[in-house]
């Protein structure tokens, strides 16, 4: 679970009713126009949560003690601290649904961002399950399930409605391994494809599982922080294998985040992978 701690984002401890048990978990939206911008650009998401919570303490009818949500889930599969574990929500209606469950919600609206990313659906599963670790009964609904409202909207309840599965990768190409070994190889034509493609498709399914054996090798090598070692060649990976191309005595064009054969063969030697072209 990739989690965002009330800590890193600035906030106190939670004053919400403390509760250590519910029935389960209840998942929701934001009902209002998100932008797609979100999609480009994971400092929205966190802007976006902290919107949230400062509207829910401005709001002096429902007098909030917290954002009411025990976490939020972001495009990105970030999962952001809201109330946290062991704390009653404030979300689902009226206190006796409260007591019930608690309650993730996704950044996702009624308009702009409206379908929910396999990363998002991820994280909201990640959520459910680190409640449930820690006093979450089985049960998973939808805000609209005992209330009246439309909320978590029609893609994310229809996904409530199956159970909530973590996203499937099935289909995802395996990362082929050397015979005989348990070396991952890594084509490094489908590697280019990905470094192309990948950087203005945030927020997409992995195109190519390849990737992440390179960054995590670039993790090792403290080129790339190892929360921005997602499975997708994106700018900050590109500009990664830019530090690390440099490193290995390259400048300029040669030095543009695109993977030669050089350069990922030197890398495969540090991190115990082979390359393919």
């Amino acid at each position: 679970m990739k989690l965002i701690t009330r800590k890193a984002l600035g906030w106190p401890t939670s004053a919400a009713p403390t509760q250590a048990t519910t029935k389960g978990v209840k998942v929701h939206y934001e009902g209002t126009e998100v932008s797609t911008k979100l999609l480009a650009d994971h400092k929205l998401c966190i802007a976006e949560w902290k919107k949230i919570r400062a509207a829910h303490l401005a709001n002096k009818a429902e007098n909030y003690s917290d954002v009411a949500y025990n976490y939020a889930a972001c495009v990105h599969g970030y999962v952001l601290e809201g109330r946290g574990v062991g704390r009653r929500t404030g979300a689902n209606g009226n206190q006796e649904l409260n007591r019930a469950h608690y309650a993730v919600v996704g950044l996702i609206g009624s308009e702009g961002l409206t379908e929910p990313t396999d990363e998002l659906l991820g994280a909201i599963r990640d959520a459910i399950e680190h409640l449930q670790a820690h006093g979450a009964g089985d049960e998973i609904k939808g805000h609209r399930d005992g209330h009246a409202t439309t909320c978590p909207g029609a893609p994310l309840y229809a996904w409530v409605q199956k159970g909530a599965p973590r996203p499937s990768t099935d289909g995802e190409e395996p990362v082929e391994t050397k015979p005989g070994t348990d070396r991952p190889v890594v084509d490094l034509s489908k590697l280019v494809a990905a470094a192309k493609a990948d950087p203005p498709k945030k927020g997409t399914p992995v195109s190519y599982a390849g990737v992440k054996v390179v960054e995590d090798a670039l993790v090792k090598e403290g080129l790339l922080a190892k929360s921005l070692a997602d499975g997708h060649f994106g700018t900050a990976t590109k500009a990664a294998y830019g530090l690390w191309q440099m490193r290995c005595g390259w400048s300029g064009k040669d030095a543009d985040g695109l993977p030669g054969i050089a350069s990922l063969t030197k890398l495969g030697r540090r991190s115990g992978f082979d390359v393919k072209e």
